[in-house]
């Protein structure tokens, strides 16, 4: 079999051991594995690359992509689809395998439902909240660089008296900012799922103050919604070609917020695309090599239109329209033990 690889979205740690994982298993079965550049963007144009066992067996250990990454929609224009099917003739592939959030992974469900493309889906992004799937690799990476940023900004906090408002990744899902508020005791966590309570959180912030703890640490979500007090803005946002609003500023205005009903000196951090970048922790290097080889055994299975996911130990397959569409937000439970700590 010929198989096409790409992957799409954001960069995530994982993503090179998901590529070695489905290079050895196609190859291993006497296949040969075309990557496609800059995700669907090459599928587009036919931006390729050739990948073996031999370039691919070192890589485990790399950040990103060696494929490289876009958020091309090949369905914003009815051409692009058109001509996506095209290369995929030209090029002689006989599978896709997609690795990507629910953007890429919902046009590989619709290439698949649409026109019968033979394809494969790997679930990747750092903000946990695919369907069908109990972990992304990448999530696992992104929460231990957010720990270690906290732990270091803790000491200043505390030599200057300060409140820090951490901001995090996860878009409309609080997976990052939970785990890492719980993972490095902070003293307030806000997220997309719960109503922000901005008075108990300045309330919890006083008392602990009283109580003799001379500096605070508040971790939010990207996505936390709060609502903008007189002489506070927020950004302009931009959308990109899936739909999808940029966010980010939260955390300036939760910290101009703090500092005026508080009287404390705060200051804000935006950890942002730190937390997609750098080498790939232990467990996301086995989650993304085992999800990998997965991927490659679908494809040498013959069962399209599916995507390979994790649940409890196992790696399993579930079809790619279950596992699309769907947000995977915040489990309540996760934020009720989290919140123990800031009642």
């Amino acid at each position: 079999m010929k198989v096409g690889i790409l992957t799409g979205g954001g960069d995530c740690p994982g993503l090179n051991p998901v590529i070695r994982g489905v290079v050895r298993t196609v190859c291993n079965a006497g296949g040969q594995v075309v990557g496609l550049l800059q995700g669907w963007r090459g599928a587009i144009q036919g931006i390729t690359t050739e990948l073996t066992i031999a370039n691919t067996d070192d890589i485990i250990h790399k950040g990103g992509t060696i494929l490289g990454s876009s958020r091309t929609n090949p369905y914003k224009k009815a051409e692009d689809v058109q001509q996506l099917l095209e290369t995929y003739k030209t090029l002689g592939l006989d599978a896709l395998v997609a690795i990507g959030g629910d953007d890429t992974l919902g046009v590989a469900s619709r290439l698949y439902a649409d026109h019968k493309l033979n394809t494969v889906g790997c679930p990747k992004t750092i903000d946990n909240d695919l369907s069908c799937t109990d972990v992304t690799f990448g999530f696992d990476t992104a929460i231990n660089i957010c720990i270690e940023a906290i732990d270091r900004l803790r000491t200043t906090a505390e030599s200057h008296r300060r409140i820090i408002v951490v901001e995090t990744m996860g878009r409309h899902a609080g997976w990052i900012a939970c785990e890492t508020g719980m993972a490095a005791a902070a003293d307030y966590v806000l997220v997309p799922e719960v109503e922000v309570n901005l008075k108990q959180m300045c309330d919890v912030l006083l008392a602990r103050r009283a109580a003799g703890k001379m500096y605070g640490i508040v971790v939010v979500s990207e996505g936390a919604v709060v609502t903008p007090e007189e002489g506070l803005v927020t950004t302009n946002a931009k959308i990109d070609e899936f739909g999808h609003v940029s966010l980010g500023g939260v955390g300036n205005l939760v910290a101009e917020i703090i500092e005026k009903k508080t009287g404390i000196e705060t200051r804000c951090v935006v950890l942002g695309h730190l937390q997609r970048g750098g080498t790939p922790t232990a467990f996301d290097r086995v989650l993304g090599t085992r999800l990998g080889v997965g991927a490659g055994r679908l494809v040498l299975e013959k069962k399209f239109g599916r995507m390979i996911a994790l649940q409890g130990t196992s790696i399993v397959d579930v079809a790619l329209a279950d596992a699309t569409g769907k947000l995977k937000t915040l489990d309540p439970q996760f934020y009720r033990d989290s919140a123990e700590f800031f009642t």
